[in-house]
């Protein structure tokens, strides 16, 4: 695990879900940190530092997870906060992409309002495995001819190689594992 000094501190409050959702996955359970005031309080501040000041206009945050970050993450920076969401999840006109998983496909939306052209976009998850999911998000934002200024994930799966799919766009994480 590459963590600085605050990370490895919240390192230790994410819990490990052996078999979940399958056998052979080792999942990393954030619960637990959202649990500890403390510990999502620092969560949110060392995200906040590091974009603080780079002029963001709207933070997309993948659901369900990535809603949590993502939304204390755009009130902190005094930006839109814009949720991108499965399928048929949101009530007006959308914009979607569909992505390949590892069996089958999977289709995203934002809404069409979502995002002026030239907006200054930080995508937010809580979590970077593959990559798939939020170089979807990328296109989508692209899409709305947005400039992507960052991705932030609470935890990265470095093990998984996902930054590979994201070049080009400056990734942060607050833990790696």
């Amino acid at each position: 695990m590459k963590t600085h000094s605050a990370s490895q501190s919240l390192a230790a409050t994410i819990r490990d879900v052996p078999d979940f959702p399958k056998p052979g996955i080792l999942f990393k359970d954030i619960t637990t940190l959202l649990q500890d005031p403390r510990a999502f309080k620092k969560t949110v501040d060392i995200l906040v530092k590091e974009y603080k000041g780079k002029e963001i206009d709207a933070v997309v945050a993948v659901e369900s997870r990535g809603f949590i970050f993502g939304a204390a993450l755009a009130y902190k920076l005094g930006a839109a906060f814009i949720p991108v969401r499965k399928k048929g999840k949101l009530p007006y006109k959308t914009q979607s992409v569909t992505y390949a998983l590892e069996y089958g496909t999977d289709t995203l939306e934002m809404h069409v309002d979502g995002l002026k052209k030239d907006a200054r976009v930080l995508i937010v998850d809580d979590l970077l495995a593959t990559g798939g999911t939020v170089q979807a998000v990328a296109k989508l934002v692209k899409g709305f001819k947005a400039r992507i200024v960052g991705m932030a994930f609470v935890v990265e799966l470095g093990f998984l190689k996902g930054r590979r799919k994201l070049k080009g766009v400056p990734v942060y994480s607050v833990i790696t594992f």
